[in-house]
């Protein structure tokens, strides 16, 4: 893959920041000023961003694996949009080769479940129609950090999640153009186009996932995020997205879209992404993971940034609602023992994307848990509790994702 002059001079200029923060980290350790509990921060801080990703600013990142990279809290901002540079990763399988990114236009859909089923070509589908929606792209296990039970899976907090701008040809004009949809249809399928590893069952690696035919209705094949074409990494060229549905049913490298009369029987729909009971593993009886719900957290003042001055304090954070629209969000600086009404800042991008909100007070010096709760137009109000389940999925919980800050 070829890198332009900015790749190079980031790529360059990165290497000497991350030894410097690991050395920093490393040396707080070993006096002391930093506690046991900063381990798994400073080994994360130590990971450099693996090379599909050397694009994006290393600063913004805990890196837990090659495939699993979390956007820090403190780095979300006050714009509420997330750039690409900033934007967490989470793979299931590695990252194709740069090749399939070389001719976009020539990347090819398979589409069935339709009155004539064909192939179609990114090209062609870009003469179908675009559409240009927001979204709160999020990882089905964020929040798995804070579970006490430890499942299984990346400790991810809040930095699993992102709110982004696609482009693209809507699902229902391409079902449209290939005479509609099949009768009895009632899921839509989407198998991704990952390399898959030689020697096993397909359908046991394969990233393939059904959501209810209802979804299709404001679904999209898209080719443009943020206003650029779709990195290889979120992707590209590719990727259906699925509004109000958690990232593993926005399928990237999509080749094959398919309306289905019963779910994909790949393991990753039948048993992966299931709400299990603690300690069960999953199955196709259990509650599968599909669409988000109302949720809210505090991205500042944040314990990474340290030590807060008394005074006038802005507490910054954003809330969506899933398939809703968020209607209000209240903000406790006792921990949830009492509520006051914030303020939502920045325009409204649409019911998928996530709305920013300000909660203005002044704080003397001492200790403070900051906590926020939102509540949709239909009446949900976020938890204070998260559902305990083996996964660490849908975590919701407003106590779980409330911020302990000191003030001096």
């Amino acid at each position: 893959m070829m890198m332009n002059k900015f790749d190079t001079f980031q790529k360059i200029d990165s290497l000497p920041r991350r030894k410097v923060i690991a050395s920093t980290v490393a040396s707080m350790l070993s006096i002391g000023l930093l506690g046991s509990s900063s381990n798994l921060l400073a080994q994360a801080i130590s990971k450099p961003l693996p090379n599909y990703v050397n694009w994006k600013e290393p600063n913004s990142f805990i890196v837990h694996s090659n495939t699993t990279i979390e956007t820090k809290r403190s780095v979300f901002g006050t714009s509420l949009i997330t750039p690409a540079e900033q934007l967490f990763i989470r793979n299931n399988l590695p990252v194709p080769d740069s090749s399939i990114v070389a001719d976009r236009d020539a990347w090819e859909v398979s589409v069935d479940g339709v009155k004539s089923p064909r192939k179609l070509s990114l090209r062609e589908l870009k003469s179908m129609g675009i559409e240009t929606l927001a979204m709160v792209l999020q990882c089905s296990g964020n929040g798995r950090g804070f579970f006490p039970s430890k499942p299984s899976g990346t400790p991810w907090q809040v930095g699993a999640a992102g709110c982004v701008i696609w482009s693209g040809v809507p699902v229902r004009s391409v079902a449209q153009a290939l005479g509609g949809v099949s009768g009895g249809a009632k899921f839509m399928t989407g198998t991704g186009g990952e390399k898959l590893p030689a020697g096993l069952d397909p359908k046991t690696v394969l990233v393939e996932r059904s959501v209810p035919i209802s979804a299709m209705s404001e679904a999209l094949l898209a080719w443009e995020m943020n206003g650029q074409p779709i990195p290889l990494a979120h992707g590209g060229p590719l990727r259906l997205i699925v509004p109000g549905y958690t990232g593993v049913n926005n399928i990237k490298y999509i080749k094959q879209l398919a309306f289905t009369t019963k779910e994909s029987d790949a393991f990753i729909m039948s048993h992966g992404y299931r709400v299990s009971p603690p300690g069960a593993k999953g199955d196709p009886s259990q509650p599968s993971v599909q669409d988000m719900t109302i949720k809210s957290w505090i991205n500042s003042p944040s314990p990474d940034r340290g030590a807060v001055k008394a005074g006038n304090v802005q507490i910054l954070g954003v809330a969506f609602g899933g398939l809703n629209t968020v209607s209000r969000v209240e903000v406790s600086i006792d921990g949830g023992k009492t509520w006051e009404f914030a303020r939502f800042v920045g325009p409204d991008l649409g019911k998928y994307a996530w709305r920013q909100f300000v909660f203005s007070t002044k704080l003397s010096a001492g200790e403070y848990v900051l906590a926020s709760r939102a509540t949709d137009i239909a009446w949900n109000v976020q938890p204070e509790n998260r559902i305990e389940n083996s996964g660490g999925y849908n975590n919701t919980s407003w106590s779980d994702h409330a911020v302990k800050v000191v003030v001096v």
